[in-house]
């Protein structure tokens, strides 16, 4: 008999370690890539939803550092030097992180790309600090969500949304300079 159930044990154990469950993710991440300058800029970030919640001033609360999305850090890669609220941003990858208040958030960018949590957050590790001012949406963005608007060739804006609630934060590239560039190195190579 002790066999038998032994044997039946093993076998559901088995069963149940091969048969995992799959559900969808809570907060499903999402990945964007935006050609832009003579590059792109990339995103990744997990997306919670509002499922009836008051989102700013609660779940996410005014004033202090948010990881700005779900799950893991955000990060922004730049595949070109950026300028960011007239700081130079070297091409690279960096933690997006906002501290939202009503009127405007903090907008950082930093070079943890890890902060999970507002303790794991280093202030040090700052490349720039942007302030931008909230703005009323018409209707509420069930799901967060950020995505770049206003793409232009040398500028760009990143756009944060969620509840009523949206801030931009303006991206621009110096293109004319690396054209005028290649077009030297051209016309010297070209002499002949």
């Amino acid at each position: 008999m002790k066999k038998i159930l032994f044997t039946a044990i093993a076998a559901l154990s088995l069963i149940i370690s091969e048969a995992q469950l799959r559900t969808p993710a809570p907060s499903p991440t999402q990945t964007i890539k935006q050609d832009f300058g003579l590059s792109s800029v990339e995103l990744s970030y997990s997306r919670p939803a509002m499922k009836g919640r008051k989102i700013f001033g609660d779940l996410v609360p005014f004033g202090k550092v948010w990881r700005t999305g779900a799950n893991n850090a955000t990060i922004l890669t730049f595949g070109e030097e950026v300028t960011i609220g007239g700081t130079k941003v070297p091409a690279g990858k960096y933690g997006l992180l906002t501290i939202p208040d009503k009127k405007s958030w903090t907008i950082i960018i930093s070079k943890q790309t890890d902060v999970t949590s507002p303790a794991a957050y280093k202030q040090d590790q700052d490349v720039v600090r942007v302030e931008a001012k909230t703005m009323d949406m018409n209707s509420a963005m069930e799901s967060f969500t950020i995505q770049f608007a206003e793409v232009k060739p040398t500028s760009c804006e990143l756009h944060i949304m969620w509840d009523k609630t949206a801030v931009a934060l303006p991206i621009s590239v110096d293109v004319e300079k690396k054209v005028m560039a290649q077009i030297d190195q051209l016309m010297n190579k070209d002499n002949r």
